[in-house]
């Protein structure tokens, strides 16, 4: 063969896509790497801030171990002894010091009311936030976005009004209302879910599942909502835009440009709406707890603020707060990923 034969001898299509798929790796990489560092760079010193904040709550506060353990009625004496035994004699930034530390490698401190490990008693009440709220943002993502679609797909009919007044009913409907309209319908009239309790998918997921749908249910109505109008909203503004029409008038099908064009332009303000809430639905359903029996996240952060128990309150703010930045994080990284205007940086 010779040269000029091989030159005009067609590259594979294989071979292009590989040579093609290198530099577009890079550049999907690099957008990664880029909104990491965006991201740690935000977080580190809100962190700092928001820890040292959290820390200067017990002198805000007023709060000793010693009232706790000894009551009023204590002598000063018996109260410095006690702190003493705390460290709460230290100086403040000593203190802060050494907790930010053992925050940093995971320790939360002691319990004032019981002795007991903050970051155990965090843990145990997690699992069961976790998957709550995991369930329900799953439900609220998964209707809300059937229902913001149909309504933005129908918008101006019948169908669309519908999607909206339903979604306006649901949206002032309390979530511990909810819970006992589930509770009474479901679990004791119809017996299909158990009304209380709560059971680790170590155990089965099955009767894991039994147990969180009724309080997932209950707190999946605002983000079903949200999501709903926000969705409905972004696709409607999206077909008004310029590139759908030069979309229609190049032939593409219905189904192209709502996938390609649509949908993708339009899911960045609904993503950025999941931003806090998953978060919030893992701080804000202390009373679901109550009504469903659930020793959660909410209800030992409500029961440490009532006890005055500021270490495990500490504890409870700081683990809130990677809860937020890392749910964030997780929501810039998607829309990188998938939103036009991201991958340019807007």
């Amino acid at each position: 063969m010779t040269t000029a034969e091989a030159e005009a001898t067609p590259v594979p299509r294989r071979g292009l896509a590989a040579a093609a798929y290198g530099p577009r790796a890079r550049q999907v990489l690099g957008r990664v790497l880029v909104t990491l560092a965006r991201s740690v760079a935000i977080f580190v010193p809100v962190f700092l801030v928001a820890t040292f904040v959290t820390f200067a709550l017990r002198s805000l506060s007023g709060l000793s171990p010693a009232r706790i353990q000894l009551g009023e009625e204590a002598t000063p004496e018996a109260i410095a002894r006690v702190e003493a035994q705390w460290g709460l004699d230290r100086p403040f930034l000593t203190q802060y010091g050494d907790w930010f530390t053992g925050v940093l490698h995971g320790q939360l401190g002691t319990s004032w009311t019981n002795g007991a490990d903050i970051s155990t008693l965090i843990g145990l009440g997690l699992g069961v936030s976790l998957s709550v709220a995991a369930f329900a943002l799953l439900i609220g993502v998964v209707v809300g976005f059937a229902l913001g679609t149909v309504a933005a797909l129908r918008r101006t009919t019948w169908v669309d009004r519908a999607v909206t007044g339903f979604v306006t009913v649901i949206s002032v409907m309390p979530a511990f209302v909810v819970g006992i309209v589930l509770v009474a319908v479901f679990a004791v009239g119809l017996g299909l879910f158990p009304s209380a309790g709560y059971v680790p998918a170590e155990q089965g997921v099955g009767p894991w599942l039994a147990h969180i749908t009724l309080p997932a249910v209950a707190l999946s109505f605002d983000v079903i909502a949200d999501v709903a109008r926000q969705l409905r909203t972004s696709l409607i503004a999206a077909y008004r835009e310029n590139y759908v029409t030069g979309a229609v008038v190049r032939g593409l099908g219905t189904r192209r440009i709502f996938f390609g064009h649509v949908l993708r332009n339009g899911l960045g303000p609904t993503l950025a709406t999941l931003g806090l809430k998953f978060p919030s639905l893992v701080g804000a359903s202390v009373v679901t707890e109550w009504i469903f029996g659930l020793q959660g996240f909410g209800r030992f952060a409500n029961d440490s603020a009532q006890a005055g128990d500021v270490p495990a309150v500490q504890g409870v703010l700081v683990v809130s707060i990677v809860l937020v930045v890392a749910f964030n994080l997780i929501v810039d990284l998607v829309l990188a990923r998938v939103t036009p205007a991201a991958r340019r940086g807007v």
